[in-house]
């Protein structure tokens, strides 16, 4: 199929040549020069703006952006449902917000347009082993542009899940578990660092635990793999980002009256890893000596 892919980063970049190699064409537009220099050089056709992308593309257009969620996804359907005509697809790749993908499916579904929300789990190693896609909106149009999911996915790697929306809802969730299980594993590796007289090798023990134990997974293989280059991570800032969808999942299971303590505990750890020191803790510590005379430590 031919599409057009706007959003040529670490995700999208690895996502066109994964498209290319499978024999599809590409129309690539990205504001970063380099990246859409790099996208060329892997046999995408680039394009200096939106709507020389649409005008490169045969009707009906097929259409993928993936760019950050927020005001830049928001600020590029807009351009693009100016410039798209009725018939034409579009799809939402990025980890924008569920809710306002339901909106968009149903504003692009008045101008005739039909928006596929497709929450897209591999990272970088997508390219090589295919993309978990997650898919909202409507059938006829997943259906459609199915040949460009099953590319991009491994086998059993894509489905569609449900109307618009949906996509992004079921990659929110997927987002909140990941959140638990990353928790999860640090906490024990904190545990076995800390018993120092047993001096474990924590490389060996991850590639153990990928052997038969219940507790195996991919992202124990990547654990493997960071302590094979740096033992006791001491290259590493202990600073955890989040993107997002572990926010959004918490809210939800507030929103829905569900109890999600461990994704939530995860998620309140990421934000623990940013301080430079905590200032409940000096509360806490404070507080015990007024009450028991435990003392304090000086800076």
């Amino acid at each position: 199929m031919k599409i057009g892919f706007v959003g040529l980063g670490k995700m999208g970049g690895r996502m066109i040549e994964r498209l290319i190699n499978g024999d599809h064409e590409v129309v690539a537009y990205d504001p970063v020069q380099e990246a859409l220099k790099n996208a060329e050089k892997k046999g995408a056709t680039p394009t200096g703006s939106l709507d020389e992308l649409i005008n490169k593309l045969e009707t009906p257009r097929l259409v993928w952006i993936m760019v950050p969620s927020g005001a830049i996804t928001e600020e590029t359907i807009i351009s693009l449902a100016s410039i798209m005509e009725a018939g034409d697809v579009l799809i939402d790749g990025g980890n924008s917000l569920y809710k306002d993908s339901m909106r968009r499916g149903k504003e692009l579904q008045n101008k005739g347009i039909s928006f596929l929300d497709a929450g897209t789990s591999g990272g970088i190693w997508g390219l090589e082993v295919g993309y978990c896609l997650m898919v909202g909106g409507e059938e006829e149009a997943f259906k459609r542009v199915e040949p460009v999911f099953k590319t991009l996915a491994p086998d059993d790697g894509y489905a569609h899940v449900g109307p618009s929306g949906a996509g992004h809802f079921v990659k929110m969730v997927h987002n909140g578990i990941e959140y638990a299980l990353l928790q999860g594993y640090a906490e024990g590796f904190e545990i076995m660092m800390a018993k120092e007289e047993f001096s474990l090798d924590l490389g060996k023990i991850s590639h153990l635990w990928n052997h038969g134990s219940v507790v195996r997974s991919w992202l124990l293989e990547l654990a493997e793999g960071a302590f094979s280059k740096d033992p006791r991570l001491e290259s590493i800032k202990d600073y955890v980002e989040d993107s997002g969808e572990g926010r959004w999942t918490v809210a939800e299971a507030i929103e829905s009256d569900v109890p999600a303590p461990i994704i939530t505990l995860s998620l309140l750890e990421r934000f623990r890893s940013r301080q430079e020191e905590s200032f409940s803790a000096k509360v806490i510590a404070a507080l015990r000596d007024e009450f028991g005379g435990h003392g304090v430590v000086k800076k």
